[in-house]
């Protein structure tokens, strides 16, 4: 598979994996290797970053879309994240309340009797 879609899998941003994982094909059998026993490189991706915008998203509770509402195009590290969670700014808030509004609409129509 392409580089970009293990790393999607892997839920780590791209550009800062290391060259040899960016420019070279990874097959199932790797990617599994990866996940089974992840290198230095990886685990330190997972835990400080910077991370795709999926994951931004999720670490801030918001929407992608809600991010790019915001202006927040750029990856961003667990440092950078940490900041937003311990002072959120307005978009912030706002963009929560309206994540949360989504998804418990959704909840309640999942939850409509059919028919």
């Amino acid at each position: 598979m392409k580089p970009v879609t293990a790393a999607a899998k892997l839920g780590i941003y791209l550009p800062a994996a290391p060259e040899s994982f960016r420019t070279a094909p990874i097959t199932r059998a790797d990617l599994d290797a990866l996940r089974a026993d992840p290198p230095q490189w990886l685990a330190d991706l997972h835990r400080n970053g910077p991370f795709p915008r999926e994951v931004v998203a999720q670490k801030l509770g918001v929407s992608r879309s809600g991010l790019a509402r915001a202006g927040v195009t750029e990856a961003l590290d667990a440092q950078q994240i940490g900041a937003l969670i311990a002072d959120p700014p307005d978009w912030l808030v706002r963009e929560r309340e309206s994540y949360r509004e989504v998804v418990a609409e959704k909840a309640r129509l999942r939850e409509r009797p059919k028919g």
